[in-house]
């Protein structure tokens, strides 16, 4: 069986061969001079003068593209189990809140089962799950599930809509249960946590350093209904473990972009920046 370190060496020696395969392949590197010309005498001042600014474009994402690399190299990709800094049960209330527009209520049901069961088993004590949906779920009544309707005659000061109305909605005072000092953990329908989340999640809030987070979301682990779109979405795996890992981890910033998904939110500060 591999180390950790030993797979992360692999992975950096398996992406260096993409790059520079690719690379050369596509004509990026010329192994072989080429022939010399003038463009400008070839294609004209305005024909030469749009061939260079189309291939200066590409030097757009150059910025996400160096981030994504480093974060790739410099942070294992193959980490080992996480360990708790501390006990759960002194970590603070933790609400897992999903969101959903109810059109899967079955689904909705499983998976908050299987979440809880997962809490559950990581020892966390101190925690509830709220399902936030435009539909009814009919959800099982027990003292760590909570769910909550938004209505279709409730609209937001800014007019937010679909996702950002139903959070704001659990903001109101009204509807809002949790004290300041609780944390909420930001889930779609569809995302299952694992142990190795939970304990992450449990890290990050008995720290306390920062008020938002966000981590890895994987995809195909479970039942692989169309391979074209679970294969397109395996880019996005590449940029939380490059791009958003490098920046909150170095920089604690979303300096390009972060995801709308495993967001773990301070509640007095998530309050405090959506009233301000």
């Amino acid at each position: 069986m591999l180390s950790s370190r030993s797979k992360h060496l692999l992975h950096c020696l398996l992406l260096l061969t993409v790059i520079v395969v690719f690379e050369l392949f596509t004509g990026g590197v010329k192994l072989s001079p080429e022939s010399s010309f003038d463009p400008w005498v070839r294609y004209g001042f305005f024909g030469c003068s749009i061939l260079y600014i189309l291939r200066y474009l590409t030097f757009l994402p150059l910025p996400q593209v160096l981030f994504n690399f480093a974060g790739l190299v410099f942070y294992n990709a193959f980490p080992d189990k996480v360990v708790l800094k501390g006990s759960p049960i002194l970590a603070p209330f933790i609400c897992i809140r999903i969101v959903t527009r109810g059109d899967y209520a079955q689904l909705v049901k499983d998976n908050v089962a299987r979440n809880m069961a997962r809490c559950n088993e990581a020892g966390l004590e101190n925690y509830l799950i709220e399902v936030v949906s435009d539909k009814p779920i009919g959800l099982p009544v027990h003292r760590r599930i909570r769910e909550v309707i938004v209505p279709k005659s409730y609209k937001t000061k800014s007019g937010a809509l679909f996702k950002a109305r139903a959070l704001q909605y659990c903001l109101e005072d009204n509807v809002n249960i949790l004290s300041g000092t609780d944390w909420v953990v930001h889930l779609d329908e569809e995302t299952l946590l694992t142990e190795n989340s939970i304990r992450g999640v449990l890290n990050f809030v008995l720290d306390g350093k920062h008020q938002f987070g966000q981590g890895l979301i994987t995809y195909a682990n479970e039942e692989v209904v169309n391979w074209v779109t679970t294969l397109a979405d395996s880019f996005r795996v590449a940029d939380d473990m490059g791009k958003l890992r490098l920046q909150f981890s170095m920089f604690h910033k979303p300096l390009l972009s972060w995801k709308g998904s495993y967001v773990v939110t301070q509640v007095r500060t998530e309050r405090y920046l959506i009233t301000y």
